[in-house]
């Protein structure tokens, strides 16, 4: 059975991949002075002005999609027959998600005979868009519903978020950052390294000393956990400071080089929560990567599978026998 695939602004996809692919996309409305914005182009969005006024002291605020919404959004193609795959935004940082599952759950019944997936990414950004590239490739390969949705759990439980900020207080300020205790020491250039973990919220795992070093430890994490990068198209993220995200890059392909690097700014929503000179990495490693805190990765599958029962890759396996 055909499925449309659906995400959310938060994706940061260019909004010519987002054409190419045919994805179809809700919109997270930021607000600057009480007046409401969209941004479902970011080809047209001009992240250097909105980034220096955000340095400037510019505010934003941001709420999330209610259900009616997204039933609004996801319905209209199951009266086509087809079944929907939504990839989401993180519930471990916005309660969208949630929402989603909401709408998800009363179509299910008005519409038995349809499948209607909500992936929870656990990530924002290219943590999520690269996803629903992966979706919208499965789409065009004819994968059924089921096993696509599978397969998309299992590469959000790969998918390692990491990135670097300039300053907490826009996490702080937006509520995105869970270990608030991490606030401590982040004068005298130490830069916090940052995650989504298990959950999918936002967490500080380590600091360096500079913005130079902070940028050189998410390439060292690349080199220590990516796997297959020969297979990958790896994103970076910028906000308002592309040199340094162009020199990500080049580290990127000095030793453990992927396929294809996606690098793009930061649309208004998920830019904001992270501010000015956020700098962010997304890359697939072994499951059970998100609870990563500086060891090796030997034995991340392992801890995974302590914590999970089955896993997202046993349910892959499972669904595929019953494929055959």
């Amino acid at each position: 059975m055909s499925f449309a695939v659906l995400t959310d602004t938060s994706g940061n996809l260019p909004t010519r991949l987002v054409r190419e692919n045919d994805l179809k996309l809700i919109a997270f409305p930021y607000y600057i002075d009480g007046r409401e914005y969209r941004c479902l182009d970011t080809e047209a969005f001009d992240a250097e002005e909105y980034y220096a006024r955000i340095k400037g002291g510019m505010r934003v605020t941001t709420s999330q999609i209610p259900p009616q919404l997204y039933r609004d959004f996801f319905e209209p193609y199951l009266r086509q027959g087809q079944d929907v795959i939504y990839v989401s935004m993180s519930s471990g940082i916005s309660g969208s998600c949630n929402s989603a599952n909401i709408a998800a759950a009363e179509l299910r019944e008005d519409y038995p005979a349809r499948r209607v997936e909500i992936i929870d990414t656990r990530g924002a950004a290219l943590g999520e868009g690269l996803i629903a590239l992966q979706a919208a490739q499965m789409r065009d390969e004819k994968v059924g519903t089921e096993l696509a949705a599978a397969r998309l759990r299992l590469t959000a439980e790969r998918m390692f978020n990491v990135f670097t900020v300039d300053d907490l207080m826009h996490l702080k300020r937006g509520g995105r950052l869970s270990n608030l205790s991490a606030m401590i020491g982040t004068v005298l250039q130490i830069k916090p390294i940052l995650k989504g973990n298990e959950e999918g919220k936002i967490v500080a795992f380590a600091k360096v000393r500079g913005r130079r070093q902070s940028v050189k430890t998410l390439a060292q994490m690349y080199d220590k956990l990516v796997q297959n990068p020969e297979t990958q198209t790896v994103g970076i993220v910028q906000a308002g400071c592309r040199g340094e995200a162009e020199e990500l890059a080049a580290l990127l392909r000095q030793n453990r080089p992927p396929r294809d690097i996606l690098l793009v700014e930061y649309e208004p929503v998920t830019g904001s929560y992270v501010g000015p000179g956020a700098l962010a990495l997304f890359f697939e490693s072994e499951e059970g990567v998100r609870s990563y805190n500086g060891e090796s990765a030997a034995g991340l599958m392992k801890q995974a599978v302590a914590r999970a029962g089955e896993t997202a890759g046993e349910t892959l396996n499972r669904l595929r026998g019953k494929e055959k």
